[in-house]
Formats: structure tokens, sequence, C-alpha cells
């Protein structure tokens, strides 16, 4: 890792994992620990908010240049040349965790029971920051959190379909994020590093069905780019050839880097989200079933 890039992250409050990994708490492992406000992954998919690991084995390697990404993208690459073990990775990404929960420790408003539990992270997220598929050793880094009796969600762009195809063991939870229902959308709001993005991400579509694990598309919704109601056909037609278990629609948030790249405006607000949920639901057959306003997410589940 460049020496600027790993200054730049520490300032931000991440732990640098290694040459290409890093830890950052999450803002609802905070919530959870001081006011007892869980994430939307509690409330939907029953993990616990206090012991949650956020982190990415590729930091800052990625294969898009997301207009709403709210991290600094000057530093991103295409790859992990020299990849760490994986077992270096967790073991010191557990310890990066409980080095960042030190001062809740003293806070009087900190839940000490959570304190406690939230030493030993039951769930390990592969979401932070760059695309972790780039990550050669992924597979194995998911064995290693299993060995330890944790749950993994793994959070990809699509443009790694053969790493996916060929990934074992899988995470607990696959979240794919589709972003576009178009091709010229996509270019224009995920602007991919690599000329076949679109054509990968639809790859990735197709494999998801035979994928044995917990799935879910995830639609980022920005106003203005990607939340027509006539766009809704289009991804119904992808969500039907992916068959996932759910679809989260979740509202882009003005925040971080996102904010030199985009307007206020360009935020959703929840009720535009719930709208979006309710046409996407009626076009799928899926139902909503949850929602969560602080978060701007709705949550639409496959009838059985």
């Amino acid at each position: 890792m460049k020496p600027e890039l790993r200054s730049l992250l520490s300032r931000q409050h991440y732990a640098v994992v290694g040459d290409h990994s890093a830890v950052k708490l999450c803002h609802w492992t905070k919530e959870s620990l001081l006011h007892g406000r869980a994430c939307y992954k509690q409330e939907f998919y029953g993990i616990r908010s206090h012991r949650c690991l956020q982190m990415s084995p590729a930091v800052s390697a990625c294969t898009q240049m997301c207009l709403f990404c709210w991290r600094i993208q000057t530093f991103t690459e295409q790859g992990v040349e020299h990849p760490d073990d994986p077992d270096m990775i967790l073991t010191e990404a557990v310890r990066a965790q409980q080095r960042l929960l030190t001062g809740y420790k003293g806070d009087p408003r900190t839940d000490q029971v959570k304190f406690r539990e939230a030493q030993e992270p039951s769930m390990v997220a592969c979401s932070l920051s760059g695309e972790p598929t780039l990550y050669p050793r992924l597979g194995e880094f998911f064995a290693a959190c299993h060995r330890r009796k944790m749950t993994t969600f793994l959070v990809t762009n699509g443009t790694m379909p053969e790493v996916l195809g060929r990934l074992d063991p899988l995470p607990k939870q696959l979240y794919l994020s589709v972003v576009a229902p178009t091709q010229a959308v996509y270019q224009r709001l995920c602007a991919p590093l690599i000329p076949d993005g679109w054509q990968r991400l639809s790859e990735t579509i197709a494999l998801l069905p035979s994928l044995s694990t917990r799935t879910v598309i995830r639609h980022t919704l920005v106003k203005g780019w990607n939340m027509d109601p006539a766009f809704v056909p289009s991804y119904a037609a992808l969500i039907a050839k992916a068959e996932p278990a759910f679809i989260e629609a979740k509202g882009f948030v003005f925040v971080g880097s996102s904010r030199g790249r985009m307007h206020f405006d360009a935020m959703p607000s929840h009720e535009d989200v719930k709208r979006f949920a309710d046409l996407l639901a009626a076009a799928t057959g899926y139902a909503v079933t949850k929602e969560k306003p602080d978060s701007l997410v709705v949550l639409l589940e496959k009838q059985k």
C-alpha cells in the first residue's frame, strides 16, 4: 500500500491490516453500543450490529469509480498483486476492531455487556471499500471466518463472475450491487475502469441462481439517475434472471467523497425509495416485507 494512502486511511479512522486490507468501525456498531439502535441488517437478517466486523481485503482496489461511492477514489487499483495470508488478515482485523473499540469501554453511555461481546465479532461484512473479489484468496478468507463460527456477508459489484463461479466456500450471504437498469446508465453512473463491465455484471446476474447461498440484489437508488419509473421493467428483467432471495431498494446517501461528484438533490427521501420499491414489487412478484427509514432502505422478499 502506498504510504500516502495508508496515512490518509489512518486519518479517516481506518485500521490498515497488512498491505491491502482495512477495518473501520461501522456507524451502526457505535449506535448499538451507545444508544441501542441496530443496523437494518440486524432487523432484516438477524445479525448483531455490535458484533459486526466491517472490513475489506481489497481496500484500494476496484473495477469501477461509481459516482455515488463515498470513498476517495484517487488511489484506485485494479487488483491485489501480492496477497496477504487470509488467516493473518482475519486475526489482525479482529485485533484492529478491538483497538478501535477501546475508547467505548469508559463511555457511560456504552452497554457494557455489548462491549464485552463486541470483542469477539460474530459477523464479517466484506463491504467496507473496494471490490473484495479482487483479493485472490477470498475463499480461503471465508473458510477462516467459518472455522471461527463467524457469519460472512460479501458485497460485490459483479464484475468478477469467474471468481464467484469458483469461490469455495461461498459467503453465507452474497450481495450483488445492480445500480443500473441498462448499459447506458451503467456507463455513466458506475464509470467502469474495465471495457466489459456491463457484460461481466450480466454474467454474474445469470450465475446467481446456481450459487448455493442466500443472495440479495441491492439497488442503490440515485435520484435523477437510476430510479425513474420507466426503468422498472428493465430492473424486473434483471431480477428475473438473478432470482435472488431478497431485493434491497436503498437510497444513495450524500456523504463522504460522493459530495464532490453528486449533488444533495440526488439523495432520495425514504418516501421516494418506498414508492420505487412498491413499483418493483408489482413488477417482480416480490413482496415488500420490511423497511428502515433512517437507512433509506426497503426490503423485498421472494414469495414461495
